[in-house]
């Protein structure tokens, strides 16, 4: 479990009368240490990086689960040693999310990360599948790929590049389970090393040019002034600076995710320590488990306008697999994101840019892709307005996106057990994901949009596990004898289970190569 450490930082021109050279970052979390992380790392010391935070402010701190990509930002953005960021933030691999009782209750599916099968010609693997499937010949899709089958035998271990072109072995898709609060204060010391100042502090008034309504300052309680260029907002569900400044304002998308609260709570570590998240369907809503090394994270994320609070953490507290090791906190949420996410000489980054809740793990991914953006739109003094639509226009597409495939999960449910997945099987979608849903329907075809986040494997087995098999397959793919076809799939079959068989368990992996140090009493 080692990336690649870079370590080269972009040098900044330092003759350069345009450039910016003050930046104030404000809130910490995830969100704040990551992107000053970046900053620092990019901008080396020809910018000043400041970053205001409150040790009286708490943070959500329920970012536990991630997607592949942190792998590249970790490695690549900000040269972080992979076995170091493990043992430091108590991390286990994640190799996709089990789903249950969300079709109906008694069903089960694996959202697993990486490809299914391989393709043959111009078509993919599941054109195929789906042909012998259709008539019986085949068995369910997870039994394909190599993290839907390592995932439920608690087997682990990465990629092996000097693998075959064609082995599952080749490129194991992975991400981690880890303690959000740990990886901010690893971040905090590698952004201090870099540079990045400090500074402790409750702001109580924002300061705003009068021409122009820019951001100038924050004043913090004890009477500082911090004056800036450009200002980050991380500060959170009230977007300090982004909203109750700038009033930006927000598109409220709770019509379509009624989900608004979530009660979390750790609980003890078990064993074995399952290398997959769990999210289990519950009466108003649906409940997460995440396995650390150290302990287990827990939440409930359910509508107010079907559960009572009371009702949501009994719910909680009866399903946990092991004993809570605090109560309960409540979190409100409101689905949706800024109407722009970079005003005037603001970009807000994190939960101040929108919220979508975490049924597939992508908090921190938004956050790492508004850092990237910035980066790559990074501004001179001027602030290009074309620069600033652009990135608004970037961010606007990918919570789409993710919004639509978040949604495809309630859509498609089959239950109608209770008023809230009566509700939710009921719901009118967007325009954007009707016509995804209808072109599976059809002939299976999957199509990814640019550069969104899921891709078309990713939107496979989560139609398939919720019960939309399409009408038919590509018509090329009945072009291909039956016999070669059938070979073709079963030899999948076979050297994915024949490859997963050889592999350590999760736990091993872990004690072998990346344990975290024991607590101390």
């Amino acid at each position: 479990m080692r990336g690649a450490f870079s370590g080269n930082r972009w040098q900044a021109v330092t003759h350069n009368n345009n450039r910016i050279a003050s930046i104030v970052v404000v809130g910490g979390g995830s969100a704040g240490w990551m992107a000053a992380a970046a900053l620092a790392t990019y901008l080396g010391r020809q910018a000043t990086v400041r970053l205001v935070e409150s040790e009286e402010i708490g943070i959500v701190g329920v970012g536990e689960a991630s997607v592949p990509h942190i792998k590249r930002f970790n490695a690549q953005t900000l040269g972080i040693d992979e076995v170091e960021f493990v043992k430091r933030t108590q991390a286990t691999a994640k190799l996709g999310i089990e789903f249950n009782d969300w079709g109906r209750i008694g069903d089960r599916y694996i959202h697993g990360f990486g490809v299914i099968g391989r393709s043959m010609g111009p078509l993919p693997f599941h054109q195929f599948w789906l042909k012998l499937h259709q008539s019986g010949r085949a068995s369910g899709i997870g039994d394909y790929s190599p993290q839907t089958v390592m995932a439920p035998r608690g087997r682990f271990a990465p990629g092996d590049r000097n693998a075959g072109p064609n082995s599952p072995l080749a490129d194991v898709a992975y991400a981690y389970h880890f303690d959000a609060g740990l990886y901010a204060r690893y971040l905090r010391e590698l952004s201090e090393r870099r540079g990045v100042q400090r500074i402790e502090g409750k702001v109580v008034r924002v300061n705003q040019r009068g021409e122009d309504g820019f951001v100038e300052s924050v004043v913090l309680e004890s009477g500082q002034v911090v004056e800036g260029e450009l200002f980050i907002d991380c500060s959170g569900f009230r977007g300090l600076l982004i909203e109750q400044t700038l009033k930006t304002g927000y598109v409220d998308w709770t019509h379509w995710l009624p989900c608004d609260r979530a009660m979390a709570v750790p609980s003890e570590s078990v064993d074995p320590i399952t290398p997959y998240t769990r999210s289990t369907a519950r009466t108003a809503g649906w409940q997460w488990r995440i396995p650390l090394q150290h302990r287990t994270g827990n939440g409930h994320v359910f509508a107010s306008a079907f559960s009572s609070e009371a009702a949501a953490r009994e719910t909680l507290l009866h399903n946990l697999d092991a004993e809570p090791l605090a109560e309960p906190r409540l979190i409100k949420f409101r689905t949706g994101r800024r109407k722009q996410a970079w005003m005037g000489n603001c970009v807000a980054i994190g939960l101040s840019s929108g919220f979508l809740e975490p049924l597939e793990s992508t908090s921190l991914h938004l956050i790492q892709t508004a850092v990237l953006r910035l980066i790559d739109l990074f501004p001179a003094k001027g602030l290009a307005a074309a620069d600033i639509a652009e990135y608004n226009r970037q961010v606007e597409a990918e919570m789409v996106s993710v919004r639509d495939f978040i949604l495809l999960h309630y859509k498609l449910t089959r239950r109608i057990d209770t008023p809230f997945w009566r509700h939710c099987r009921a719901l009118a979608v967007p325009a954007s994901l009707q016509a995804r849903m209808d072109l599976f329907a059809s002939h299976g075809r999957l199509f990814r949009h640019g550069q969104e986040l899921f891709s078309e494997p990713s939107w496979l087995q989560v139609l398939l596990g919720q019960g939309g098999l399409p009408r038919g397959h590509h018509p090329l793919a009945a072009t291909r004898p039956l016999e070669q076809t059938q070979a073709f799939v079963d030899d999948v079959h076979r050297v994915v289970q024949r490859c997963v068989a050889v592999m350590p368990t999760h736990a091993e992996f872990i004690s072998a190569h990346c344990a975290a140090p024991a607590a101390r009493p």
